[in-house]
């Protein structure tokens, strides 16, 4: 083969290469103009007040302005990233002294009303600590408060079981002395790194 020949032969596979990286998509594959259903760019969570039920009666958010509110969606039967979640919660507030303790309220979001009485609910929050409120309410209302806050949930039933579990999203949602969305703290986050949080809106000047 000549070299004239040899140089074609090289600048056309070459260039087939170059096509195959960046153009080409298997049959069937979107566009890259194309979203993906389920990966659209979410606006931020904005918050907002709501009313849940807990065993000592409806609980309104508006109704705790002036404390620092750190919200968990989840649910009593969780095997362990709730117990993580809340274990990590109950540590921070652990080293609030007294007064601080009273500018500051937990609330436990169970997303599982089905199995989560409000009586349990009441025994599962204290068990935590005295400062969390366990709250549910219909699915309408949950949904509509999860989306205020960007959580996701979803119940995963097998056939074959009884039961179920529920896939959750596990961060914390702090909100601020007026009401509104503060801080996203993801699930893992240290106990002092969330201590650090509350005292610093605790201590907020506004």
């Amino acid at each position: 083969m000549n070299k004239t020949l040899l140089s074609g032969v090289i600048l056309f596979f070459a260039g087939a290469l170059i096509w195959m990286l960046f153009f080409w998509q298997p049959s069937g594959a979107p566009k890259k103009s194309e979203t993906m259903p389920g990966l659209a760019i979410a606006e931020a969570p904005k918050g907002g007040d709501f009313i849940l039920n807990a065993y000592q009666g409806a609980v309104d958010l508006k109704s705790l302005r002036g404390q620092v509110v750190v919200i968990y969606f989840g649910y009593t039967w969780c095997p362990d990233i709730c117990p993580t979640s809340l274990g990590f919660l109950s540590a921070a507030l652990d080293e609030l002294s007294e007064e601080e303790l009273q500018l500051v309220q937990g609330i436990f979001i169970s997303v599982d009303p089905e199995r989560d009485s409000l009586e349990h609910l009441k025994s599962y929050g204290e068990y935590f600590h005295s400062k969390i409120w366990g709250v549910t309410g219909s699915h309408e209302q949950l949904r509509r408060v999860a989306d205020q806050y960007g959580a996701a949930y979803r119940l995963v039933k097998d056939e074959a079981a009884t039961d179920y579990v529920v896939d959750h999203s596990a961060d914390l949602y702090i909100v601020d002395k007026q009401g509104k969305l503060s801080n996203i703290v993801r699930h893992g986050t240290p106990p002092s790194e969330i201590l650090a949080l509350l005292r610093g809106l605790i201590n907020l000047k506004n």
